[in-house]
């Protein structure tokens, strides 16, 4: 396993760099750059400003030698500066928009987990029942419902309408990441109190998706693992129900559930874009839709290629995981 470890770390060079050549081209090909932005609005600027100004920002060169600017300070940990932010992008990216992405996503994955892993196993071994139904049906709807509608519908029912008609005893923030009016030598458990109410509806929102996801992943594979001649041999055998289903049945109906926690650990961190964006929550996917909005591409870099890192490494991680929960799966 050693040996398939390395293999893949080494074949993981040049695919990062493949794809973080293929975002830097994408991100230039799109209409505008950076100086049309400054350009926005100011009357003053004569073509020949504008043109020195694409000459000090290298936007004159091709893409592949801007590419290999971007390669060769990017190597040496210089991930430029953010003209929006007017910060270094890297630092402003990791130290300002991660922790708060994390901070909404993180929690909703676990929670999420904990909640879909037995209602899964519970309306697969109760197929066609009354709850099956009922489970089956909520996760159709909340993976099928576009999120930023499920979340615009949540902000006008908790934020607007039930706040009016019981006269504020029932509301919730909209969103952000808390109270502008809180003091600002205000206590710890005050603090998270605070974050916590803004932090109900998005999360409830990315918990609806990734519930749905997790349970019908988990039914559809212990339904298939079930009716395996492994399990109906267990049963014969004379072992209890409780240990045929969690020692043989769900170990081996839980591979897909590996894939997709594997592939969802780095969307942790690239951010839910449209859930950010709704609830105006200053995480990773809304700095990635403010920085092309307004044509900041060295934070759009930083940001994606970030992810595209962590989405090589989580896929190694989930085929090495394979092989420590099947032992049919060996690595050669």
């Amino acid at each position: 396993m050693l040996n398939y470890a390395l293999r893949r770390i080494l074949q993981m060079i040049p695919l990062l760099l493949v794809i973080s050549l293929v975002i830097f081209t994408l991100t230039a090909l799109q209409p505008g750059d950076p100086v049309d932005q400054l350009v926005l609005g100011n009357s003053q600027i004569t073509p020949d400003d504008i043109a020195r100004l694409r000459a000090a920002y290298g936007l004159d060169q091709p893409i592949p030698v801007r590419y290999w600017f971007w390669l060769t300070h990017a190597i040496q940990g210089d991930f430029g500066w953010s003209r929006t932010f007017s910060a270094p992008a890297a630092s402003y990216v990791f130290q300002e928009r991660l922790p708060n992405t994390l901070l909404l996503t993180l929690p909703a994955l676990i929670l999420s987990t904990l909640i879909a892993v037995p209602l899964g196993i519970f309306s697969a071994v109760r197929q066609y029942s009354f709850l099956d139904y009922v489970l089956t049906f909520f996760s159709f709807v909340s993976f099928s419902a576009p999120i930023f509608w499920i979340g615009a519908m949540a902000l006008w029912l908790f934020a607007i309408y039930l706040p009016q008609i019981t006269n504020g005893v029932i509301s919730l923030p909209p969103g952000g990441l808390g109270s502008p009016d809180l003091a600002p030598d205000a206590g710890f458990w005050s603090v998270l109190t605070d974050k916590l109410r803004y932090l109900i509806l998005p999360l409830s929102i990315l918990m609806l998706r990734e519930i749905a996801v997790i349970l019908r992943f988990l039914r559809a594979s212990m339904l298939e693992v079930l009716n395996q001649d492994f399990v109906r041999t267990a049963r014969a055998k004379g072992l209890s129900s409780r240990k045929v289903l969690y020692r043989h049945a769900l170990r081996n109906a839980v591979l897909p559930i590996v894939t997709l926690l594997g592939l969802s650990i780095p969307g942790l961190f690239g951010g839910a874009v449209l859930t950010e964006t709704v609830f105006s929550w200053p995480g990773m996917g809304r700095v990635i839709v403010e920085a092309l909005t307004s044509k900041d591409f060295n934070v759009v870099m930083v940001a994606l290629t970030f992810i595209s890192v962590l989405t090589v490494v989580f896929q190694l991680l989930t085929d090495l995981a394979y092989a420590a929960i099947d032992p049919r799966i060996r690595y050669s």
